[in-house]
């Protein structure tokens, strides 16, 4: 073999075969969500993911570069649902928004499909400073700018900030944190509590 064969071969070696499954980037998202979700950002490695998806290391590079690239891919997926909160705001009067708003938040965290995930991006945001960056991108340009875009309030951007601050706060001690009696309390009381504030913080004075 000729070392032109070796370096063909060290080249295709990164790279997915043409009868690569299509579900194979899905599967290493997969993984990623679970390997962040149990381990932190700090202890997850793209090595560490590739293993728990089946895969070589240098294919989940291949598909998303670096672990940061990972971890933005990851969360994006599984932030989804949380980004049709402005939707909540839409549709209804904007009296009403603070209540809408808030059930549909607490919704996202109370279904255990989407906690864990959420879960995992709050635990590696609040311990790493690169999966803080991530968060603050897609909390910033997905969410919180949405939100803003339809109350045409002044300070929109400043009021839809309060309000998720909030909201995100409360989901962290009933749900990160656990704190009693917040983390058992029915969901009713909280939003009955909760959503005057987070109305105040969107349409207030």
């Amino acid at each position: 073999m000729t070392d032109a064969d070796h370096g063909s071969g060290a080249r295709r070696r990164g790279r997915p075969p043409r009868t690569e499954s299509a579900g194979t980037r899905d599967r290493i998202l997969v993984a990623a969500r679970e390997e962040f979700s149990e381990r932190g950002y700090e202890k997850t490695s793209v090595r560490g993911i590739a293993k728990a998806a089946g895969v070589d290391s240098a294919l989940v590079h291949h598909y998303f570069g670096t672990k940061e690239q990972v971890f933005e891919a990851a969360i994006s997926v599984a932030f989804a649902p949380a980004l049709n909160a402005p939707a909540a705001i839409a549709d209804g009067p904007l009296d009403g928004v603070g209540e809408r708003l808030t059930r549909f938040i607490f919704g996202v965290w109370e279904n255990p499909t989407t906690r864990t995930p959420l879960l995992a991006i709050i635990r590696s945001a609040v311990n790493n400073e690169a999966a803080a960056a991530v968060f603050r991108r897609l909390i910033a340009a997905q969410l919180l700018r949405r939100i803003a875009g339809q109350l045409d309030l002044p300070d929109a951007e400043l009021r839809a900030e309060l309000a998720a601050a909030q909201l995100v706060g409360c989901a962290m001690l009933r749900y990160v944190i656990k704190v009693e009696p917040l983390a058992s309390v029915d969901l009713e009381q909280i939003v009955r509590r909760v959503a005057p504030v987070v109305q105040g913080h969107l349409t207030g004075p």
